[in-house]
Parts: structure tokens; C-alpha cells; sequence
């Protein structure tokens, strides 16, 4: 989970960002199966490069910017800080995102293996204001959103 320190999250951002999540999983159900990704903080997908086309048509319906090398740089500035988390995009890379100009919002990272044969996606939120006391019940909310059971 990725924070920005930009402003204070509202209630209606909160319940966009549940809603946004939960239309992903449903939408995703039957496809992937989602496991938890400690390392960046978000559910993780592994999937055959023959099913890209119809998974990256369901990502761009629900997240409606898509960022690669080329274009990252004119970025708003949060989506800068969540590339830079996840290592920077290379080629071939990309990071989907909702709407980056509200309080929170979903990113996808969909990065290619070099074997050409599969594809990971992980997607996370990215606050950007979030307290410390927060985090963990963020994480444990979203989680739930994708059907990760907490350990």
C-alpha cells in the first residue's frame, strides 16, 4: 500500500475505493486467483500471455489511465511515487490507475516475465494521506476485498 502524504481522505473516496475493488474481483473471478504480495502490499496474479488481451480489456474498464516507459513522466505526481516503489516501470511494462486525482485510488502494475509466456498484475491502493495507526486496518480491508484471508 502505497501513501503519498497529499490530503486527507473523505468518506466518499473510501467507498469508491471498496466499490472500485470489489468490481475488480468479481470481474476478475473465474480467471485469477489472487495471493498476497507482502513486498508491495497488494494481491498478485500470475496468468498465461494467451489470456493478456481479455484481462487488460477488464483493467482498462475499471482503471482508465494506463502508464508505461514512454508516457510515466507526465504522470501526476502520486503515480510518479507508486512507480518509483515498484522499481520503476521498463519496457513492455505498465501501471494502470483509476482516477489519481481524488484522495485514494487503485493501481494495477502488469509486468511481463522474460520468459514471454506469463504475465504477473498486482494491484494495490495508493492513499495519499494515510496515519501509521491506519495502515494495518487498510491493509486487512483491502485484503478482504479480494478475498485474501488474513493470517
Amino acid at each position: 500500500m502505497i501513501g503519498t502524504n497529499e490530503g486527507e481522505m473523505n468518506d466518499t473516496h473510501k467507498a469508491e475505493l471498496e466499490n472500485d475493488c470489489k468490481e475488480l474481483f468479481i470481474a476478475f473471478q473465474g480467471m485469477l486467483s489472487w495471493k498476497w504480495d507482502s513486498r508491495f502490499d497488494t494481491v498478485l496474479a500470475e496468468f498465461d500471455v494467451a489470456n493478456k488481451d481479455s484481462l487488460r480489456q477488464i483493467l482498462e474498464r475499471y482503471l482508465k489511465f494506463t502508464w508505461n516507459s514512454s508516457n510515466i513522466k507526465k504522470a501526476h505526481r502520486s503515480v510518479i511515487k507508486v512507480n518509483s516503489c515498484l522499481g520503476n516501470l521498463m519496457s513492455g511494462q505498465m501501471i494502470f490507475t483509476s482516477d489519481p486525482n481524488g484522495d485514494a485510488y487503485i493501481y494495477c502494475a502488469w509486468w511481463p516475465w522474460g520468459n514471454g509466456k506469463t504475465i504477473s498484475i498486482r494491484i494495490g491502493p495508493c492513499y495519499k494521506e494515510l496515519p501509521d495507526p491506519e495502515k494495518a486496518e487498510k491493509i486487512q480491508q483491502f485484503k478482504k476485498w479480494f478475498g485474501i484471508k488474513s493470517v
